[in-house]
């Protein structure tokens, strides 16, 4: 590795400094504890702090210790889980957590590479775990620390190349100290959260200002490089609201795949020039129901890979069907609104009309 602009151990020392006046208290600090460790980590992935706090603290309350959580039905796990997003991670914990009871006795390992075995703990969050619970010299490479860098070492490479991946992890490698791991961690999160912004970096506050190329060059609002993308593809489906005397049939999704676990209104997927009437027909037949649905509207909502334009139909029915193939409930509206039910069909809640009209 090409020599460092600053002594190597010049980072550390600042950040730690500023960390014992600065660090945030959060409800997974002051622990050494790995099992709430591990599940703040991968709650916090692609996840704010201000969001994450409250399901961790319901999730622990629930699921105390892992071998409660290794038991737990999946679907409650997901239930548990439900408006955080990214519900793979919430399959993942449950499949770690079972890898942990069943093949380390319900001991984390403590080295990264042993780590990484867990389903969802990939490189960095392994470095965490290990850093934090068991002091051990591991680096992270998170979206915040990864935006750090680019910065500090003014990096003018989009910092999701492969090139560019294996410079921020020596530079990861690099500097992360000796001793006081614990804390060096800790303090280079919260830099990142609180400091070195994505957009307007509060730089007169950084303990590392002095050293941060792109602030020397000018570029700290340039920097890191955005990686160009496609735009989203579009995907098209349309839901059939089926009610009985104010009561909305909705079904459990299926444990794997996408939003895996999750509820929602029966739905069936359309290609681009598709029409829904013939294809609710089919929906409508499993359900042994008849009628002509009405449609309410659509919506639009935006999934991490995909735009998902949602068409809904609404059909009220005397009779409930007969239902068994799938796990599925009645429920009023009141009860809808705390299901577990997935974003698109949250918002489809609010084109309902209300149950006592």
């Amino acid at each position: 590795m090409a020599e460092l602009p600053f002594p190597v151990t010049r980072v550390a020392t600042c950040l730690l400094d500023w960390y014992g006046r600065a660090g945030r208290e959060l409800p997974w600090r002051n622990t050494r504890d790995p099992y709430p460790i591990w599940l703040a980590e991968v709650m916090l992935q692609q996840t704010t702090v201000a969001t994450v706090i409250g399901y961790y603290q319901r999730f622990l309350e629930s699921f105390p210790r892992v071998e409660q959580l290794a038991v737990a039905p999946l679907e409650a796990v997901i239930d548990l889980w439900a408006g955080l997003g990214y519900y793979a991670r919430a399959r993942n914990l449950h499949a770690a957590a079972k890898m942990l009871v069943e093949e380390f006795g319900g001991q984390f390992p403590r080295t990264v590479e042993e780590l990484q075995r867990l389903p969802g703990v990939g490189r960095s969050t392994a470095g965490a775990i290990a850093a934090l619970a068991f002091e051990q010299r591991a680096a992270i490479l998170d979206g915040n620390v990864r935006r750090i860098f680019c910065r500090l070492f003014a990096l003018q490479q989009p910092p999701r190349s492969t090139a560019a991946e294996k410079q921020l992890w020596r530079w990861a490698e690099a500097l992360t100290p000796q001793q006081d791991i614990h804390n060096y961690t800790q303090a280079i999160m919260d830099l990142g959260a609180t400091v070195c912004l994505p957009r307007k970096p509060r730089c007169e506050e950084c303990p590392i200002a002095s050293l941060c190329q792109a602030r020397n060059l000018g570029l700290e609002q340039q920097l890191p490089l955005k990686q160009q993308s496609k735009p989203p593809a579009t995907r098209r489906e349309a839901a059939l609201l089926l009610e009985n005397r104010g009561r909305y049939l909705v079904r459990r999704r299926p444990a794997s795949g996408l939003l895996g676990g999750l509820w929602e209104f029966p739905t069936v997927c359309l290609t681009a020039d598709e029409d829904a009437a013939s294809k609710l027909r089919w929906l409508m037949r499993d359900f042994s129901v008849s009628g002509e649905p009405r449609q309410l509207g659509s919506i639009t909502h935006i999934y991490s890979h995909f735009r998902l334009q949602l068409e809904l139909y609404q059909l009220s029915v005397a009779d409930l069907p007969q239902v068994a193939e799938v796990e599925n409930n009645w429920c009023a509206l009141e009860s809808l609104s705390q299901l577990a039910l997935h974003g698109a069909h949250k918002k489809a809640l609010l084109e309902l009309p209300d149950s006592g009209e």
